[in-house]
């Protein structure tokens, strides 16, 4: 029997996401209804400016002041969608002392101050719920937090941020240069005015401490993850990437460590295999890999963002929150038992690409070699790139025609430290002009 009374529902927002959310819960309410078991009611709408329109939203839900409509006292959940810092996390502990649940999207909110959100709701015996935070409309957060959660994970490896994955597929699909491809994103709308935090990845960094600390079941914020972005991924390295049978993508990378004592987690640009499947993932797409121990390799694929994505998945845990509060009951929440410790990026191991400016003079491929080998860093391949190549000598010198070379280096597995040692350690060298690129080799 349906409950008559209906769950009432603040919506803190109503930008790309929030307008979505909005529409559905109007035009899919008996369908809502009848998967929750009670009606559900939009109570009211928390926005900046009320006097701009907002299609198929009634004026009246509008207000301006946040805090007195999650202090309302009748808001069974907080669907907050308006993002940043402040003031999402004043507002969310708020409705949670008013007795309320809360559903959010605030990637940058949970991965600096997640555990302390999920303490006040467990001490107000209410929902934090977040699928929408990290992957759009894809299913991850469930199944890692409650599919899973018998199982041990040990991997976490995918793309998170569409914005990146547009831009690296528009370099490899076309030649063009990273400015063309980022306008090229611009104009279509999957970049920001600003793309900063797309494109030098604090994005996926927060997505991959959220991820991180559900399924390592360890407190992971985004100070913990190692970042770097797109923005000095070049033609050259795309160019090279393939010639090597790759392409480039920004992934983030949550590892646990053999002997399960520690993590890592990590966003960077990164070379990876074409026959992995994470290489055919196009577009603004994302994609995660989950490695578990007994459940194997799980990829989970779809649209990452965007307001009808993204509004599916707030719907979802909406729908989750409002059967619990029928129930009177809540929801798993975070299960950071585990308390492993997260190890900083130099003692993360994969292999590396590097790319050199050399002087064309005999010795320098010897000078090379000793180099990494002082540094116990073990090199798996040697080769020119951009230039016409003369060989190799007997004696291991470099012999090329012209003032100039590009030589490419391609390592074996090491240590993030050591690789690092020897960039300087190569920076050093007369016959090195430069250290054009340095980027990782995964997914092999």
């Amino acid at each position: 029997m349906m409950r008559t009374r209906p769950l009432k529902v603040a919506l803190l927002g109503c930008g790309v996401v929030g307008s979505e959310v909005a529409r559905i819960m109007t035009t899919h309410a008996d369908d809502l209804a009848a998967r929750i078991g009670a009606p559900v009611e939009l109570a009211g709408i928390a926005v900046r400016r009320p006097n701009r329109v907002r299609a198929g939203v009634a004026p009246e839900l509008l207000t301006t002041d946040a805090t007195a409509l999650v202090k309302r006292g009748d808001i069974d959940v907080v669907v907050e969608v308006i993002g940043g810092i402040e003031p999402a996390r004043s507002l969310i502990t708020t409705a949670f002392e008013h007795g309320a649940s809360v559903v959010s999207a605030n990637k940058a909110l949970l991965a600096a101050d997640g555990t302390a959100l999920h303490g006040a709701a467990v001490e107000a015996g209410v929902d934090l719920y977040y699928e929408a935070a990290v992957a759009g409309a894809i299913p991850l957060i469930r199944p890692l937090r409650e599919s899973l959660a018998g199982d041990r994970v040990d991997r976490v490896l995918g793309i998170v941020n569409g914005t990146t994955n547009f831009i690296l597929d528009k370099m490899d699909s076309t030649g063009a240069g990273y400015s063309e491809a980022l306008d090229e994103a611009t104009a279509l709308g999957y970049a920001e005015a600003d793309p900063t935090a797309d494109v030098e990845g604090f994005d996926a960094a927060a997505k991959a401490a959220i991820l991180a600390g559900i399924a390592f079941h360890t407190r992971v914020t985004i100070g913990d993850v190692h970042r770097e972005g797109i923005t000095e991924v070049t033609a050259g390295d795309i160019a090279s990437a393939k010639e090597m049978g790759c392409t480039v993508k920004l992934l983030a990378i949550c590892e646990r460590s053999a002997d399960g004592s520690s993590v890592t987690a990590r966003v960077h640009p990164a070379m990876i295999p074409l026959t992995h499947p994470l290489a055919n993932v196009r577009g603004a797409y994302n994609a995660v890999f989950v490695e578990a121990a007994a459940a194997g390799r799980l990829m989970f694929y779809g649209p990452g963002a965007g307001g009808s994505p993204t509004a599916s998945a707030v719907l979802g845990d909406l729908v989750a929150t409002c059967r619990n509060k029928l129930a009177k009951t809540t929801g798993p929440g975070e299960s950071a038992y585990a308390r492993l410790t997260v190890r900083p990026m130099d003692d993360v191991v994969t292999r590396y690409h590097i790319s050199l400016d050399v002087a064309d003079k005999p010795g320098v491929l010897a000078q090379v070699a000793t180099v990494f080998a002082e540094h116990q860093v073990s090199i798996d391949t040697v080769r020119q790139q951009g230039r016409e190549q003369s060989g190799v000598a007997e004696d291991g010198r470099l012999a090329l025609d012209g003032g100039e070379a590009s030589l490419v280096v391609v390592t074996h597995r090491a240590p993030d430290a050591a690789l690092a040692a020897t960039v300087e350690a190569l920076r050093k060298l007369d016959t090195v002009r430069g250290v054009a690129s340095i980027m990782r080799v995964e997914g092999e």
